[in-house]
């Protein structure tokens, strides 16, 4: 009997130049707009016949991640679906060059299929048109960039149809799609950032991670194990020198800050997709512009880590799973004290408000104290200790950032003000009290649900200020006797 051909396509936007085209498609040929549907192609298949799918274009979003020369794309499963709905045969198929103005079509053999697996079905496909194009790289259309990057999604963890990776596929030793994040500058802006930086990680199998950070912020970074690499600039480094750092290495670069000098970094490096927010001047220089986002006038602030997540969220990221905070719990009991507060003295708690808190404490529970903080914050930590007579260390000024992470490890609970430690605590896990006055915990607060917050709200706050104007009421509102009691709850049973 006689057998009919159809063959599917994309119709082009210019709908005359369409029709001209398929005016020679249409010889012999029935012709199916993909964007019609394929029950016309089902049909055809089923009288029986045969149907002609393009299987070497990039699917987009509505495609299977898998490998193609070890490098994941986006591959269109249309040809195995149209095969297992029909219970149709699956023959490969290519042109080849001959001569001038000569070509030969070469048919392959068919293609033998698990009807349960269509994904796989789809990989051997892969294969077979791998194995065409290295017999004659110079029919393939490269300039069609099989692998080009999906828009907005650079992350596949949400893709419609998923990845696909046949099995032995090392995702390690796949052609790598390589991420620069440039981290915020403070402390707890950066652990506020953890979240989203370990969903473009975890967002794709072929993700390798870089950080670019201030110096004094890369031992941070070198303990999150989903970093592969640290770039670190020292203070005062030109915008050109990092750039140079950068260029010819990554394929996006992912902006937490909302600067213009961050923006400056990726586009110097002419690093091809510049992902961030639009503020401070800088649209012009990013190639992907995320939407702050939307804020409803009865709506509870959004937490500062939100902010970040909103970009992770924006590129494609699912939620990625807890991080183990390798918290060592010790027997010893041994209480931090942070007193300090880099952003300014409307941040501090008043010293002899944490000496009577230690105070307290001690005549509750046998204790070691151990004061933290950079070296300006030594004069604090002096007052506290002029009539304190338990146990304390001061460590104020004499530790490095690794060196504070395993001291907070060892600590059963912190007494903070809002400060980089604070976040930095909150993120290995280790129970802390945090007092609150010029600032917004549900803005910059911790949370964990080992963490308590000390605040009482006045008439001028949360004035977010350095320096109180007043009469420094929010803070003196917080009363010794209220941390105690929160630090010694947050022991447990004595």
């Amino acid at each position: 009997p006689e057998t009919r051909f159809g063959t599917i396509y994309q119709a082009l936007r210019n709908p005359h130049l369409d029709e001209l085209i398929n005016r020679d498609r249409r010889k012999g040929v029935e012709t199916f707009d993909r964007k019609k549907g394929f029950q016309a192609a089902i049909a055809l298949l089923r009288r029986p016949g045969s149907t002609a799918v393009l299987v070497d274009q990039s699917a987009g979003h509505g495609g299977i991640w898998m490998p193609f020369f070890n490098r994941l794309c986006s591959t269109s499963s249309l040809a195995a679906t149209l095969a297992i709905r029909t219970n149709s045969a699956v023959v490969p198929a290519a042109i080849f060059t001959s001569g001038f103005a000569r070509w030969r079509i070469v048919y392959y053999e068919e293609i033998p299929y698990d009807r349960s697996n269509p994904e796989q079905l789809t990989s051997d496909i892969n294969a077979v048109l791998e194995r065409q194009i290295r017999q004659s790289p110079p029919d393939w259309f490269w300039v069609h960039n099989r692998w080009k990057t999906p828009w907005p999604h650079l992350l596949t963890a949400r893709q419609k149809r998923g990845i696909y990776l046949p099995p032995g596929t090392d995702p390690a030793k796949l052609h790598p799609f390589r991420f620069v994040i440039r981290s915020p500058n403070w402390l707890g802006d950066a652990v506020m950032s953890l979240r989203a930086a370990r969903a473009f990680k975890l967002g794709r199998p072929d993700a390798r991670l870089a950080i670019l950070t201030p110096a004094k912020l890369a031992a941070f970074w070198n303990s999150v194990t989903e970093v592969d690499e640290i770039i670190s600039f020292a203070p005062g480094e030109s915008v050109f020198s990092i750039a140079s750092k950068l260029r010819g290495r990554f394929e996006a670069a992912i902006l937490f800050p909302n600067s213009f000098r961050s923006a400056a970094e990726a586009w110097l490096a002419r690093i091809p997709r510049r992902v961030g927010f639009r503020g401070h001047f800088r649209s012009m220089l990013l190639t992907q512009i995320i939407d702050e986002p939307k804020k409803k006038a009865a709506a509870r602030p959004k937490h500062h880590a939100e902010r970040y997540w909103h970009i992770a969220r924006s590129c494609g990221a699912a939620e990625p799973p807890p991080a183990g905070n390798g918290q060592s719990r010790q027997t010893d009991l041994v209480v931090g004290v942070c007193p300090g507060a880099e952003y300014g003295s409307a941040k501090r708690w008043p010293v002899e408000r944490f000496r009577k808190t230690m105070e307290l404490v001690s005549k509750e529970i046998a204790c070691s104290w151990v004061i933290l903080g950079m070296e300006n914050d030594r004069s604090l930590a002096a007052e506290i200790l002029q009539g304190f007579n338990g146990n304390v260390e001061d460590l104020t000024g004499k530790t490095s950032l690794e060196e504070l992470i395993a001291r907070l490890r060892s600590m059963r609970v912190l007494l903070t003000n809002d400060t980089g430690t604070m976040h930095l605590a909150d993120c290995l896990g280790i129970p802390l009290v945090a007092v609150f006055g010029s600032t917004e915990p549900r803005l910059t607060g911790p949370r964990s649900p080992t963490s308590t917050v000390l605040r009482r709200q006045v008439e001028c706050s949360p004035c977010f200020l350095r320096e109180c104007p007043l009469d420094f009421r929010c803070m003196h509102a917080v009363a010794p006797e209220e941390a105690a009691q929160a630090i010694l709850a947050l022991m447990g049973p004595r």
